[in-house]
C-alpha cells in the first residue's frame, strides 16, 4: 500500500511541474530580460582573490554524465567562456586509459539513443566512439516464456535508421575526455573527493555581491583544497555526496531483484538485440561488435549470487535455456498473419506481421567475468536547490530492463546546458534557483514519465496469471502489428518526448 501511495505521489508531480513551468516562463524570464550582460568573475570584483580557486561550474563527478556536461557547456558559445572544476578522483580524468582493440569488451556497455547519438554528434564526441568498438542496429524482438506473443522492431517502422547504438562505458567515457582535450574551454580538474560542501545563507545572498565568496558555494575536497563555485552539479551516481550535503531527500525503493551483466561470445556476428521476459525478470542480448554480446540478466538476489560463481559450461547452457525454451514454448509465427487482419486496418499494418519468430544466436563462450549489482528505483524530491543542480543517476535511477537510465541522464545534460546558456545570455546568476527550475520542470516531468512506464513494464512481467498473461500477450502482438502503436513507442524509446499512447 505504501508504495502505491508513494507511486501515485510521484505521479501527481507531472501535473505540479507544468503549473509550476507557465509560473516560471511569465514571471521569471520578464525579470532576467532586465538583467545586464557580465563577464564571469571579474577578479576586480568585491571578495573575489587570486589565492582561493574560484569557479563558474563545479561538476562534482567526472563519470560519463559530468564528462558530457563539461563538453557540451565547452561546445556552446555562450558558455564556453565559463571556468569549470571537474572534482573527481577518478585516475582516468588525469591518465587517460588506453584501450587496446584486441581486448575483449568490457561487461560494463551502455544502449544508447538516436537523441544520445545526435547529443554527442553535437558536442563532438561522437567520432572518438566510432574509432572504437561500438555496435549499432536496426531491429529488435521481445517476447515472454508463455509464447502468446512476440513484438519485432524495425528502425524502418519509424523512418530511422538505426534503434539504437551499444557502447562499452569506458569507451563513451575515453571519448568525452577526448572530446575535452579538444575545447578551449578553461577547465581545472581537482583529483579528490567531495568532503564537505557550505552553501550561502540567506543574510549572504541578501548582503553580498553574487561574485563575493560569501555569496558562493564552498566546497572541502578529500586533499584539503577549498574550492568556491557559483553552480555545483551533482553527477555523482545514485549515492551522490552532493544530493546528500544538500539535504535533498529522494523517494525509491528496492526491486528485490539484482542483474548479473557479462560478455559472451557467438559462431557469427549479432546485429540483432534480443529481449526475453522471465518468470523473475527479462533477460536481454545485446549486439556489441564483432562476434561479442552482452547479456544483462534479471534473476533473484540470490540466483544472481549463483550464476555469477557458476562454472562457464552451466552457465552459458543457462543463458541458451532462458535465451530459448525455457520456462515456456517459443511463441508462434504470424498469430496474426496478413489475411486474418480486417481489410480497413491494413494501411496501418507493419511489415513485421508477415515475418516470424527468430531464434536469437547461441552463446558459445563467456568472454569476460560476471558481475551482478541490486536493482532499485530512486527519484530525488528535488533537482535543484541554491547554488546545486542535479544530474544523472544523482537525480534518478530506473530498472535496466529497457536500457534508459544513462540516456535520461544525457537528456539531462542537454537541458541544462540550454539553461545555463539561457542565464548567461540575460546575465543571470547562474546558480539562482528561478533559473535552474526551468531545467527541473522540463526533466522532473520526463524522468517521471519514464520511470512510471519502466516501474509499471516491471511490474506487470512480474506476475505469472492467465488473464494477466493473455492481456500481455495481446499487447505484444498489438505492437507487432498496428503500424502507428509501434512507431511511437520505437519513437519514445528513441530519445522523443511523446508518450506511445498520448500522441
Amino acid at each position: 500500500m505504501s508504495r502505491l501511495i508513494t507511486t501515485k505521489r510521484l505521479a501527481s508531480n507531472i501535473f505540479t511541474f507544468k503549473q509550476a513551468s507557465r509560473t516560471f516562463c511569465n514571471d521569471a524570464s520578464a525579470k532576467l530580460n532586465n538583467v545586464p550582460y557580465e563577464t564571469q568573475f571579474n577578479k576586480e570584483d568585491e571578495g573575489v582573490t587570486d589565492d582561493v580557486p574560484q569557479h563558474d561550474i563545479a561538476i562534482v563527478g567526472g563519470g560519463m554524465v559530468g564528462m558530457a556536461l563539461a563538453c557540451s557547456l565547452a561546445s556552446m558559445p555562450l558558455t564556453k567562456h565559463l571556468s569549470i572544476a571537474i572534482i573527481d578522483s577518478n585516475p582516468a580524468l588525469t591518465n587517460m586509459p588506453s584501450i587496446k582493440k584486441d581486448d575483449p569488451p568490457d561487461p560494463r556497455v551502455s544502449t544508447v539513443t538516436p537523441a544520445t547519438i545526435s547529443l554527442f554528434k553535437g558536442i563532438g564526441a561522437w567520432e572518438f566512439v566510432e574509432q572504437h568498438r561500438h555496435a549499432y542496429f536496426d531491429k529488435m524482438q521481445v517476447w515472454d516464456y508463455t509464447g502468446f506473443g512476440f513484438t519485432r522492431y524495425n528502425a524502418r517502422d519509424a523512418d530511422k535508421d538505426v534503434l539504437g547504438c551499444v557502447v562499452e562505458n569506458k569507451v563513451l567515457h575515453k571519448s568525452l575526455l577526448s572530446c575535452l582535450q579538444k575545447k578551449d574551454l578553461k577547465k581545472t580538474i581537482y583529483p579528490a573527493r567531495l568532503s564537505s560542501m557550505s552553501l550561502p545563507t540567506r543574510s549572504s545572498v541578501s548582503n553580498g555581491s553574487s561574485k563575493s565568496l560569501g555569496n558562493l558555494a564552498k566546497l572541502e575536497l578529500t586533499d584539503g583544497t577549498n574550492v568556491y563555485a557559483k553552480l555545483v552539479v551533482g553527477s555523482d551516481g545514485n549515492k551522490s555526496r552532493v544530493r546528500e550535503l544538500s539535504g535533498i531527500k529522494t523517494t525509491g525503493w528496492n526491486y528485490s531483484q539484482s542483474a548479473v551483466i557479462c560478455t559472451v561470445e557467438h559462431p557469427s556476428e549479432n546485429s540483432t538485440a534480443w529481449q526475453r521476459f522471465l518468470p523473475a525478470g527479462p533477460i536481454a542480448l545485446l549486439p556489441i561488435g564483432n562476434n561479442f554480446s552482452n547479456i544483462v540478466w534479471t534473476m533473484s538476489p540470490k540466483d544472481a549470487s549463483n550464476h555469477k560463481i557458476m562454472n562457464e559450461h552451466d552457465f552459458i547452457k543457462a543463458v541458451n535455456h532462458a535465451l530459448d525454451s525455457g520456462h515456456g514454448p517459443r511463441p508462434e509465427s504470424q498469430i496474426l498473419g496478413g489475411d486474418v487482419i480486417p481489410s480497413f486496418f491494413k494501411p496501418n499494418v507493419t511489415s513485421a506481421v508477415n515475418e516470424g519468430f527468430e531464434i536469437p544466436p547461441k552463446v558459445v563462450k563467456v568472454v569476460s567475468e560476471r558481475m551482478a549489482f541490486p536493482l532499485s528505483l530512486m527519484h530525488a524530491n528535488d533537482y535543484v536547490a541554491k547554488r546545486v543542480v542535479l544530474i544523472g543517476d544523482a537525480a534518478h535511477t530506473v530498472h535496466p530492463l529497457a536500457g534508459q537510465g544513462v540516456n535520461m541522464g544525457y537528456a539531462d545534460v542537454a537541458a541544462l546546458s540550454n539553461v545555463i546558456g539561457d542565464g548567461v545570455a540575460v546575465g543571470s546568476d547562474i546558480g539562482e534557483v528561478t533559473l535552474l527550475k526551468k531545467y527541473e520542470t522540463e526533466r522532473k516531468t520526463a524522468n517521471i514519465a519514464m520511470m512510471a512506464v519502466l516501474d509499471g513494464f516491471q511490474k506487470a512481467y512480474s506476475v505469472d496469471f492467465g488473464p494477466l498473461n493473455i492481456l500481455r500477450a495481446a499487447a505484444f502482438n498489438g505492437a507487432n502489428v498496428f503500424a502507428p502503436l509501434k512507431r511511437n513507442i520505437i519513437s519514445y524509446a528513441s530519445g522523443e518526448r511523446r508518450l506511445p499512447f498520448l500522441s
